[in-house]
């Protein structure tokens, strides 16, 4: 009910500070992020301990919001249209250690701690767990991945059981 009522307000009220002026949003001190025309603003997540990306999603206002006051990583899923507190299914919750914004607070950087959990919803820890083959590309339908994870940290089918794969074709 909570996300409910922060909805309708969030549509006639604004969160943060309105961004009046470049030189307060690149040098004050004031947080003014920039949402794209979904509402959305990308977020870059890393773990604090190993400095690897773990993963890269979006958050709104609300997801924002939350993240600053309850210190756990909260984005808001394109895929389910919906607030997703980052491992409240898995028990992997992301509990931030830092959050930052670009100079011209359009995009999020946070450094975050899962113990020993994983942060991808196919089971490793992070979702960035393929490389791209480098070099000349003789057919574009057959540009090669490979795996740099070779063990996954949980088992989906078991923890999702039979939610919906957040993967769209």
């Amino acid at each position: 009910m909570q996300i409910a009522i922060l909805s309708f307000f969030h549509y006639f009220t604004p969160m943060f500070k309105k961004r009046e002026s470049v030189f307060e949003v690149e040098e004050g001190n004031l947080l003014s992020p920039k949402f794209d025309k979904n509402g959305l603003i990308p977020v870059t997540t890393t773990d604090y301990k190993s400095g690897e990306v773990l993963m890269q999603g979006f958050m709104n206002e609300e997801s924002l919001k939350y993240t600053i006051e309850k210190k756990e990583a909260c984005y808001w899923s394109r895929s389910r249209n919906a607030l997703w507190h980052k491992g409240k299914t898995s028990g992997f919750i992301q509990k931030v250690v830092d959050l930052r914004i670009d100079d011209d607070q359009d995009s999020l950087w946070m450094t975050v701690d899962i113990g020993d959990g994983a942060s991808c919803h196919v089971g490793y820890k992070s979702c960035f767990y393929r490389s791209i083959k480098l070099g000349p590309i003789k057919n574009l339908n057959e540009i090669k991945l490979e795996l740099k994870e070779k063990q996954k940290k949980f088992d989906p089918k078991k923890v999702y059981k039979d939610q919906t794969n957040p993967t769209k074709l």
